[in-house]
């Protein structure tokens, strides 16, 4: 799945370290070349860049750039020089942090990682935060939606693979599924969740094939909307939606994070920067589909300054 983040070619991490400082030496910054390393260069050159600057100058550049920068564009550029999984844990916890609970942040993340990238977000969560994921999970939400999380944070899915699948356990699920919403007074919550969470991606998609044969061409995701509520609903919906599309699923997320009054921007730098490497042209693709606009259009309209530019250079292929 192609991204719009390559490895620069040519690359030495002492020149562009050297680079980077003399950027931010003296009065006042230089945003370009913050900008152009930055959005020119892969997370593993990135960090390659953040060793070689401290070696050179005995200095952190994430804390060099928290000195020098502010905003939406720092905490941009604080993404961009972050380890994937540390990211994910530090979201994790910021999301639980401070009044109230970001809901969706915590179903995006723990509900499109894989169970190897769900192990490593635990352990830098260990290792940053003095705590496990799991119990903070526990404190800082409750009901079903605790089990939900819980159910992912254990990681209970047998194989992240997408082709394979058994066509007669999945209409077995299929008709636990449909018998545990629609078919009951109420819903069978701990039966839902357990078809979602325990069956692998390439399982679940034909259970959600078979479902809407049995159900006359009712949706998976209409059952949901009509059987749940919530944060529950959210992350059920979460689960099947990037199960058939993930760019489908991120790309209504980032058009989420920008439609109505404001931009959630810390949505908004997570997808961008976490898929960058991954799927960003597709998702751009299925953005395009759905919104009738491209994606880089949307954020032209929404942001503004340095943070839009290195947002625009991270979505445009090199």
């Amino acid at each position: 799945m192609p991204g719009t983040v390559c490895p620069a070619d040519d690359f030495d991490a002492g020149a562009v370290a050297e680079k980077l400082r003399e950027a931010m030496c003296g009065i006042g910054t230089d945003e370009e070349t913050v900008l152009q390393i930055l959005g020119n260069h892969s997370n593993d050159q990135r960090l390659e860049i953040a060793d070689a600057f401290k070696v050179a100058y005995g200095k952190d550049l994430i804390e060099d750039i928290k000195d020098e920068l502010g905003g939406d564009f720092e905490d941009l550029c604080v993404a961009l020089l972050t380890s994937p999984r540390l990211y994910d844990a530090k979201q994790l916890h910021e999301a639980m942090s401070g009044a109230g609970t970001d809901e969706t942040a915590l179903v995006e993340i723990m509900v499109t990682r894989n169970n190897s990238e769900i192990e490593e977000i635990k352990e830098k969560y260990k290792e940053e935060y003095d705590t496990e994921l799991e119990e903070d999970l526990k404190s800082d939400t409750s009901g079903y939606f605790r089990r939900l999380l819980v159910s992912l944070c254990v990681g209970g899915r047998e194989s992240d693979e997408w082709e394979w699948s058994d066509e007669d356990k999945a209409r077995e699920d299929a008709e636990k599924f449909k018998a545990a919403g629609a078919d009951v007074w109420g819903t069978e919550e701990a039966e839902l969740n357990a078809i979602l969470c325990l069956t692998s991606p390439g399982q679940l998609r034909k259970v959600i094939e078979v479902y809407e044969e049995l159900s006359d061409g009712v949706t998976m995701e209409e059952a949901i909307r009509n059987e749940c509520s919530g944060a529950l609903k959210e992350g059920y919906l979460a689960i099947v939606e990037s199960v058939k599309s993930k760019p489908n699923y991120f790309a209504r997320r980032l058009h989420d994070s920008m439609a109505g009054f404001g931009t959630s921007d810390s949505d908004l730098i997570r997808i961008i920067v976490s898929r960058s490497e991954i799927d960003m042209e597709e998702i751009e693709e299925a953005y395009e589909s759905a919104y009738e606009k491209t994606l880089v259009e949307a954020v032209e309209s929404e942001c503004s300054g340095d943070y839009k530019r290195l947002l625009k250079a991270i979505l445009t292929p090199p």
